[in-house]
């Protein structure tokens, strides 16, 4: 089932009663109220939210990722459940015991799937591709060579323009690709969760700083799909030059939009799962490839 996606930025106490999430204005105000397994992701953008223990209880037993924002209202910190697959003590020993080599044989999947859907988005929107393309088709085991880096080059170029870098503090549109990775990648490790992996071992990333390593990895081939929508966004507000409320609700669309894997369509939300589930089976031996949707 599809999981809807809530968005509080003003001040609010949240609390539950009967399964059901209360959300009521401060200091007063009419409450509202959503089923709690109807519920996949929560963003918390306002300093003078509250919730109840009762209510994040509720939410991490039906693995609702809840994401609270800073001062700046960026996405800072994630709340997720640490036991949401019966199964998760053998797929935990299965991906710590995973191979090199088969480390390096994903990597090169992910990084395939991340160019073609790259040259895909191109394509779409009749832009340049064929430099993009043709990297997906020399990446080797573990991508040795970087072919993602000379791809990446390559992509942002005919994308965004010759004058554009994509860095973390650079020129508008750059906020809005990093609020978009980041509800992403909040996504990816509510997907990990749930398939009973554990986002901090990765197959690539390897930080001692960074406890969502393996969600770093998996959300790679995704990221063209936020692209998509920021670039959308960035021609239809032309004037635009930081992110607003409005700006972020259609950056949380990225949820509901419909990807396509083997000629079936589903939300991205759902997408995800089915990725995750197909990473703890190449983990597990029972599969040797990662399923990922093809940008269209």
């Amino acid at each position: 089932m599809l999981k809807r996606t809530l968005f509080f930025s003003n001040p609010y106490h949240l609390s539950v009663k009967d399964r059901q999430l209360l959300a009521t204005p401060k200091p007063e105000g009419e409450t509202r109220t959503v089923p709690i397994e109807d519920i996949g992701f929560i963003i918390i953008d306002h300093c003078q939210i509250s919730l109840t223990p009762t209510l994040l209880e509720q939410m991490v037993y039906y693995n609702v990722a809840v994401v609270f924002c800073d001062s700046r209202h960026h996405p800072q910190s994630m709340l997720l459940n640490l036991d949401g697959n019966h199964l998760q003590n053998e797929h935990f020993r299965n991906q710590i015991a995973i191979s090199e080599p088969l480390k390096k044989n994903l990597w090169k999947q992910v990084i395939e799937y991340k160019i073609d859907n790259q040259a895909a988005l191109l394509k779409k929107l009749d832009k340049n591709y064929g430099a993009v393309e043709a990297f997906g088709k020399q990446v080797k085991s573990g991508d040795v060579d970087n072919r993602e880096g000379a791809a990446a080059r390559a992509y942002w170029r005919q994308l965004m323009g010759s004058d554009f870098i994509r860095e973390r503090k650079g020129r508008w549109p750059n906020a809005a690709f990093n609020y978009g990775y980041i509800v992403l990648r909040a996504a990816v490790a509510r997907a990990l969760m749930g398939s009973g992996l554990l986002p901090t071992l990765g197959i690539h990333h390897h930080s001692r700083y960074n406890a969502y390593c393996l969600a770093d990895d998996i959300m790679e081939p995704y990221r063209p799909f936020v692209d998509a929508l920021v670039y959308n966004m960035y021609i239809s507000y032309p004037d635009a030059n930081e992110l607003n409320t409005e700006l972020k609700a259609e950056l949380l669309q990225i949820m509901t939009i419909d990807v396509m894997f083997d000629k079936v369509n589903r939300p991205l939300m759902v997408g995800l799962s089915q990725t995750t589930a197909s990473l703890a089976r190449c983990f597990g031996g029972d599969a040797r490839k990662i399923e990922y949707p093809l940008l269209r």
